[in-house]
């Protein structure tokens, strides 16, 4: 979860409505009303579209323990059907409700509250009930005004991913699934990536937005569910690695608003869409490029030099925000690199104070910005249990190590976690979030070492005899050998992390190992060939990527059964 100081970004659910009605009667022991005060009901309205809805019931007793088994029964004022329910039993006849005790729970203590639950269906309006019996006493109080704010960006609730479902991309499922042993991930979350213009409306063997839109809802079934979709489309792309360079040449910004970002914009604005709480990744490597690949630093790139001369990184970055923050459903999160791109100090303060400069472009406010995630596509350990920043060995510091070479963070929950507090400090608002992808830092498999490195040699011995992370260098991006499944998707799994997450789907290659023509924008990056001795940015170290592999997001078999083997936790 969050830290708790979160300023003005504690939030409501939008589609929330709630009934209050204090009673002026009391239960009795057993299951018999007497008549003094005695129960309390919480009816709100968890998500809603055209035909259907979820709702949640918290009844609390607030007279004497409830021992024999309860009964809430309640008149819809409509023509409301509620069909599946959980934490009780329904039934229905014609609008009038009565929910039971599941088995498991006939007790309600003094104070103690129930929540049963359902999913329902209505046509015309949803009005809610406006009476509630429980054990045959009612509960009787006023109905106060609705209290559905108005849609904007503080409507947004501040986690997410918190009791939410999310959605499995049917596309890369079956894809999963057809690969021996895939099954026992096919059902994992994981992002869709809107990778050009074409992929909105959708692209041989991949449904458009739309589609996966109205797939989540499907999935949703009235539950909170979250869809998570990639912005990746900025002219000049990827100004540090040819693998994934984009579509749109350096210059093409107004392209970008008019031909990508606004379509998206509106799909997702759609009113169908309304309950589906929608995380936009927005635009991977782009501001980091920025702050590591451009004059004078020996790791520059001409095309990096290019688009920080013409400001189209982030002036594309602060319209995407403004455009998709500007909906009430919409949860922008800036790709922050991970611990081995941005952990050093002349990188870490200087990254978040750009990514506050985009936050504030084209209109848009760092209000836009609900948190922003590490790690996206890489292989970032997410732990390092055997050494840490302040172990010494023979009178070294382990950052004097040539695996963390002064760096500040040995993986990615620490360097989330401070990058975090780092965004506040830099004017972003005190409640942001974090995400982390850990869908290929598992690192298990029997090169997984199991205690720490020998402290009887140098240092270097120390950290490389403990290190999970078993990449050559940490600047090494593309289709790692030896990499596994990392944590499964989490809501909440540490302070300040709002869930770990899997954006790049497993099974996806970073990019080609050779040359390969294609009409995606695509080009070759010798990172991805295994061959390739190396340069500045991965202190010229040998690649480690895996040969034989597609373009960039095409299906590459041999990692992922590889990435299968080497699961840790283990499938």
């Amino acid at each position: 979860m969050r830290h708790p100081a979160k300023g003005g970004r504690a939030r409501l659910l939008a589609v929330t409505s709630v009934l209050t009605m204090i009673s002026a009667a009391v239960l009795a022991g057993g299951n018999t009303a007497s008549a003094a005060p005695g129960c309390k009901v919480e009816y709100t309205i968890t998500n809603q579209w055209s035909t259907g809805f979820g709702a949640s019931v918290a009844i609390t007793n607030l007279g004497d323990a409830i021992s024999g088994g309860w009964t809430l029964e309640f008149d819809f004022p409509g023509n409301q059907q509620a069909g599946q329910g959980w934490n009780g039993t329904f039934s229905q006849q014609a609008n009038h409700v009565t929910v039971r005790n599941p088995s498991w729970s006939g007790t309600l203590a003094t104070g103690g509250t129930a929540n049963p639950g359902f999913n329902g269906t209505y046509s015309g309006t949803n009005d809610k009930p406006t009476s509630f019996k429980l054990n045959g006493t009612t509960c009787t109080g006023t109905v106060p005004p609705p209290t559905d704010p108005p849609p904007g960006p503080g409507n947004k609730v501040d986690n997410p991913y918190s009791g939410a479902g999310v959605y499995v991309n049917p596309d890369w499922s079956a894809k999963a699934s057809a690969e021996p042993g895939g099954s026992r991930i096919a059902n994992q979350p994981t992002a869709v990536w809107m990778d050009r213009i074409a992929a909105i409306q959708g692209t041989t063997g991949a449904r458009g937005l739309r589609a996966h839109l109205d797939t989540a809802l499907t999935q949703a079934a009235g539950r909170p569910f979250v869809f998570q979709v990639v912005i990746y489309n900025l002219p000049g792309r990827d100004c540090a690695a040819l693998a994934s360079n984009g579509e749109l040449k350096p210059d093409e910004l107004p392209k970008y608003k008019s031909q990508y970002i606004d379509p998206i914009a509106a799909i997702l604005g759609d009113a169908k869409y309304a309950n589906l709480r929608i995380v936009a990744v927005i635009e991977i490597d782009s501001l980091p490029n920025l702050v590591t690949n451009v004059s004078p630093r020996p790791t520059q790139t001409p095309q990096c030099d290019v688009m920080k001369a013409n400001g189209n990184y982030v002036n594309g970055v602060g319209y995407a925000l403004a455009k998709l923050g500007a909906l009430s459903n919409v949860y922008n999160y800036i790709d922050a690199g991970h611990h081995g791109w941005l952990g050093w100090d002349d990188n870490f303060s200087a990254s978040a104070q750009l990514f506050a400069t985009a936050a504030r472009a084209s209109g848009s406010t760092v209000n836009n910005v609900h948190g922003f995630i590490s790690n996206t596509a890489n292989y970032g350990i997410l732990k390092e249990p055997y050494f840490t920043i302040n172990d010494n060995v023979g009178g070294k510091s382990v950052r004097e190590s040539k695996w963390v070479d002064w760096n500040r963070y040995t993986d990615e929950v620490s360097y989330a976690q401070a990058f975090r507090q780092e965004a506040v400090r830099a004017g972003f608002p005190s409640g942001v979030g974090m995400l982390i992808d850990t869908s290929r830092n598992g690192w298990g498999g029997s090169a997984r070492p199991t205690g720490p490195g020998p402290r009887t040699g140098t240092v270097d011995d120390f950290v490389n005899g403990g290190r999970l992370d078993r990449r050559i260098h940490l600047g090494n991006w593309c289709n790692q050998a030896g990499a596994g499944i990392g944590e499964r998707p989490k809501a909440a799994p540490e302070s300040g992390i709002d869930a770990y997450v899997w954006i790049k789907p497993p099974g996806e290659s970073d990019g080609s190992s050779k040359e390969i023509a294609n009409e995606e924008g695509k080009g070759f990056d010798r990172m991805c060939d295994p061959t390739y001795p190396g340069n500045p940015r991965n202190n010229n170290n040998m690649s480690g990527a895996k040969a034989d592999a597609p373009l960039s997001g095409h299906w590459f078999s041999a990692q992922f059964q590889e990435l299968l083997r080497n699961a840790y936790p283990a499938l």
